[in-house]
């Protein structure tokens, strides 16, 4: 009872998620279940003198029922019923298929619409979360839910709609046995739904269960695929290929077991109850040629009931298989909800954030960072001042908090105390992207698409909009034009994945390139120069500080030489600013 009404509520908080016009869809679904249904009473009404008609046409053509049927025919003879029988039995059995194929048309492509809206949704609200909301994940986790267990919830959705439509026109079929014969619909009916309910007892757990571990695992899988492939190099060097596919294994072997053991759990039932509906049938069979009239006047009412029975076992196996999908689904969709209830900021529906007035200064006010409650501040009563169109660099051992620093100063972190001030106004999450909207980043581990050189320039833009002279001149500008204009396809080069046909250095430049073409004018260089020889460096830097100067420049550097044309440094140390002055104070400090 609990497992039940736990996929309850999981199912109502994914409805809520479901967009009015996907909820209309779903409502003229419904209306076709009805139709199909209706077309399978037809369907199995028209068996009855169908057979009758075979076997004793002169007790149809005298029925009451059928002289309707009959003077409208103009038919004269008993035998002359066979062929409009035969063709209305035909023509119920092509419908009720017809209507059936049109369900199943119907159900996938609403089904796999549904859940392209939830995937882009939970993409979607995912991309739009906090940085340290994505610092507290591991991308893996991500990743399984959008590829993977998105793909579950459909199967959720598809077999919900198939749990709906099988019993209505499970509701149909016994509806139209009623009528034939109650106590023989009844009991053929119970019993194969108390076979089932024993077996729903006996599996529930389980399935329970093998969701948990298919949740887990499936992740485990992605997370040992990216970690063995995305470190390829070392994996290499270091020979470790058995031990990464031993940890792929670990996570595979659980996770293939669990949906073998699922497929099992939901299809072993019909073979069973195949066998023990033709044992029924038999058993009818005799019962009723031990009657007057023997197997001849038996035989419409035995063909009947044998269909409709052929048409209740698979209905019931359908309901039960779906039922098994959902509980072996639920882990999964569970977690693919709770992506799904991620809050969206107030800026994701503007079409176009419009910037912060920047005129004067970024101020760092009594500014105190942790990443935890639980562990020690990073950063620590930071009080500093960067005025526009100044160059400031940032010194410090690894560790010491400049990257959290910037990392606040982009409005990526917001800070635990103190605030971030431009020109005064405090940033917040209301005004965050007006203030982003000033900010190129470098980082010293470039992001590159598997796309062109021009594409991974001008990052982030629609092909069709990219503005190819202006990428060229952010080229040129980050020392990297004549590079390209070496290349047999020059801007046009596919990099690879993550940029693996290209050097360290043309890979940074790359970067500087991007945040050029952005046309920001607050740069924060992370170690951006770090991949590059000092010649290269020097005449990198030389063209940014060449740069307008209303063109703030933020850089963290380990060599101190890198900020010999900084207007400012900083040295952070244990989370506060041990030292600052000009780079000539610094050096001199040093000596």
């Amino acid at each position: 009872m609990k497992e039940n009404q736990a996929i309850s509520s999981l199912l109502k908080r994914l409805w809520h998620h479901v967009s009015l016009r996907r909820r209309g869809q779903f409502g003229l679904l419904l209306v076709l279940m009805l139709l199909a249904s209706f077309a399978e009473i037809v369907s199995i009404g028209a068996v009855l003198p169908f057979l009758g008609a075979l076997t004793s046409p002169e007790r149809i053509f005298n029925l009451p029922t059928f002289q309707p049927f009959i003077k409208l025919l103009k038919l004269t003879e008993a035998s002359q019923l066979i062929l409009p029988l035969t063709i209305a039995f035909a023509v119920a059995a092509l419908i009720a298929g017809g209507m059936r194929l049109l369900l199943l048309w119907a159900t996938m492509r609403l089904s796999y619409a549904a859940g392209a809206d939830i995937s882009l949704s939970v993409y979607s609200r995912t991309l739009y979360q906090p940085y340290s909301v994505h610092c507290s994940r591991n991308s893996s986790e991500i990743i399984n839910a959008i590829s993977s267990k998105t793909g579950n919830a459909i199967n959720s959705i598809i077999n919900i709609l198939s749990l709906i439509s099988s019993s209505i026109i499970l509701a149909a079929i016994l509806f139209a046995l009623l009528v034939l014969d109650p106590i023989i619909a009844l009991l053929a009916f119970g019993g194969f739904a108390l076979i089932y309910a024993f077996i729903i007892s006996l599996t529930r757990s389980k399935l329970q269960k093998n969701s948990e571990i298919y949740a887990r695992e499936s992740t485990q899988v992605i997370k040992s695929l990216n970690e063995g492939l995305g470190g390829i190099r070392d994996v290499l060097i270091d020979g470790s290929q058995a031990a990464y596919c031993q940890i792929y294994s670990n996570a595979d072997i659980p996770l293939r077991r669990v949906q073998g053991d699922n497929m099992f759990i939901s299809s072993s039932p019909r073979y069973a109850m195949e066998a023990l509906g033709m044992t029924l049938i038999a058993m009818l069979a005799y019962f009723l040629a031990q009657q007057p009239g023997g197997v001849a006047k038996a035989l419409p009412i035995l063909g009947t009931l044998a269909l409709g029975a052929q048409r209740l076992l698979p209905v019931l196996q359908q309901i039960y298989s779906s039922w098994t999908s959902i509980n072996a689904e639920q882990a999964s969709l569970r977690d693919v909800i709770e992506l799904l209830n991620q809050e969206m900021p107030s800026y994701a529906n503007e079409p176009e954030v419009k910037p912060l007035i920047f005129l004067n200064s970024i101020s760092f006010n009594d500014v105190s960072f942790s990443y935890d409650s639980k562990i020690p501040f990073v950063l620590k009563r930071i009080n500093l001042r960067i005025l526009k169109g100044s160059r400031v660099g940032f010194i410090g051992e690894t560790g010491s908090g400049k990257s959290t620093l910037l990392d606040i100063l982009m409005g990526l972190l917001s800070p635990t105390d103190g605030a971030l001030e431009i020109d005064g106004q405090a940033i917040t999450p209301a005004n965050c992207r007006g203030w982003q909207a000033h900010i190129a980043h470098v980082p010293q581990v470039i992001f590159l698409a598997d796309s062109t050189i021009e594409e991974n320039i001008a990052f982030g833009v629609p092909k069709d909009k990219i503005d190819h002279e202006r990428v060229r001149i952010a080229a040129k500008q980050a020392q990297i034009a004549a590079s390209i204009d070496g290349l047999p396809e020059k801007y046009q080069t596919f990099v690879g994945e993550r940029g693996v046909r290209l050097s360290g250095g043309q890979r940074q430049r790359i970067g500087i390139a991007r945040a050029l073409y952005k046309q920001a004018n607050v740069i924060v260089f992370d170690e951006a120069t770090s991949a590059l020889d000092n010649a290269t460096e020097s005449a990198v830097m030389d063209v940014l500080n060449a740069l307008s100067e209303k063109l703030t420049l933020l850089i963290i550097a380990h060599r101190l030489s890198t900020l010999k044309n900084c207007t400012h440094i900083f040295e952070i140390g244990e989370g506060s600013i041990k030292r600052q002055g000009c780079y000539k104070d610094i050096v001199n400090e040093n000596k």
